[in-house]
């Protein structure tokens, strides 16, 4: 078991010889025989363990027996009291979602606080396969096919080379002692009744089926490497980033085949899921305007891309309305924007850069207003000839969903003044008669 352990870890680059590991150590079986695993190799270590006060004495005798365990190898001890039931049902989750999110959000906070390196996990070999038969029974890519990792981002798993089996004759062997956990038995939860109903069946049709299944994980793995490689080819080709959004080609997007997934490589970094990878597909020969969502980022079908930016309320909801503008106003600032005003004489050198608006100031009136523009709008857009539906001038001009929607207009007395960042209108431009100039200039 020593031996496999420092095998795997090599192998995989798990530890280096200079890291401290933050060990996570409920008292069972796996995670003790860890510790063991940990001291003999001389590597550094803490342990931390979270009493989820889901099973009343028998949390707090596991959380004795664990400090315990800190103190026999003399390394640093963390204890945490959860109140688990009481976050699940305040944030609707569930209680298994609840446990997993505070323990891993609490690990990372001793790792950045007390400087280890890695936050590592008892995680074996049949885990790995009882999490493949969860996410084929839920519905996976190939992601959900490759079991559980050796290590993904801050945490390592650096048991996953050993079956269950191996791990209770080696705690026989060296009588190491540990704690039974209860809920283990309880066929409540899914990994459970894979683990106590489904696999023992698959055994029985085929003694080496952990074997198997651990012999295509790893193929599995190997796939997923070679489809990252592509993927990312095809990232660098087809994605592009356009004033602070992520643009897919349309066009190079459908010479892919199969398209769906190369489109769920692309898209699964944003949280896109398979259901509506198909969707997606399917309003790519319709109109533009559809739009998608994910938790974190909005997907929209424009003209020639895809177009996906962060999903915030702001972006389904309008700002606050910035105060009015006075005639002394010097410049207003939100969330948007940054806009500045001057009065100035007649200049003979006038800047015409599309973020300043140069307006004859005594065909204003004040107060002048901010605001996002809606269905209706209309104006007289300079440099052309008669009225013009803000939707339409839009469409002439190819402007793109995400960006119509963050869109502000000055006005003046219920009129167009300046479509910001874009035109005038027509009825505030300067003339030769111009006295004054009032300079609108759109900062950031």
């Amino acid at each position: 078991m020593q031996q496999g352990f420092s095998t795997f870890i090599k192998k995989n680059i798990l530890i280096l010889s200079s890291d401290k590991i933050l060990l996570t150590v409920s008292g069972g079986v796996d995670s003790v025989v860890m510790c063991n695993l940990f001291h003999k190799a001389g590597i550094k270590f803490g342990i931390a363990h979270c009493n989820f006060n889901l099973r009343g004495e028998e949390s707090n005798d596991d959380e004795k027996f664990v400090e315990k365990l800190a103190k026999k190898y003399k390394v640093p001890f963390y204890g945490v009291l959860f109140f688990t039931q009481q976050h699940a049902e305040r944030n609707k989750i569930s209680v298994q979602m609840a446990a997993r999110e505070l323990r891993y959000n609490w690990f990372e906070e001793i790792r950045q606080k007390d400087g280890y390196t890695y936050i590592a996990t008892a995680h074996h070999q049949d885990d790995s396969i009882e999490t493949f038969f969860i996410n084929v029974i839920r519905g996976t890519g190939i992601a959900g096919l490759h079991g559980i990792l050796p290590k993904q981002g801050n945490i390592i798993r650096p048991l996953l080379f050993a079956t269950k089996n191996e791990i209770i004759e080696y705690a026989a062997k060296e009588k190491i002692k540990y704690r039974e956990d209860s809920s283990n038995a309880s066929d409540k939860y899914m990994r459970n009744k894979i683990r106590h109903s489904i696999i023992p069946v698959l055994r029985e049709l085929n003694p080496k089926i952990d074997s198997s299944i651990s012999t295509l994980i790893k193929r599995v793995q190997d796939v997923e490497a070679i489809y990252k490689i592509e993927i990312e080819k095809q990232r660098l080709d087809i994605l592009s980033q356009k004033e602070g959004s992520i643009c897919i080609s349309i066009e190079k997007l459908k010479k892919l085949n199969p398209i769906s997934s190369y489109l769920y490589g692309l898209l699964s970094p944003f949280n896109f899921n398979e259901s509506q990878i198909e969707e997606i597909i399917n309003c790519l020969d319709k109109e533009s305007g559809k739009q998608f969502y994910s938790d974190t980022h909005r997907l929209i079908r424009d003209r020639k891309d895809l177009i996906i930016d962060c999903f915030t309320k702001s972006i389904v909801e309008n700002s606050h309305l910035p105060p009015p503008i006075n005639y002394n106003t010097a410049s207003i600032d939100s969330e948007d924007f940054t806009i500045s005003f001057e009065i100035k004489n007649r200049e003979p050198n006038i800047n015409k850069s599309l973020a300043t608006a140069t307006l004859d100031f005594d065909k204003l009136v004040f107060p002048l207003e901010l605001r996002k523009w809606k269905q209706g709008d209309a104006f007289y857009p300079f440099g052309m000839k008669g009225k013009k539906k803000l939707s339409d001038y839009f469409i002439d001009n190819k402007v793109p969903l995400n960006k119509k929607e963050n869109i502000w207009l000055l006005t003046s007395d219920g009129k167009i003044v300046w479509v910001v960042g874009m035109r005038i209108d027509n009825r505030f431009k300067i003339t030769n008669r111009t006295k004054h100039i009032y300079f609108v200039e759109l900062i950031k």
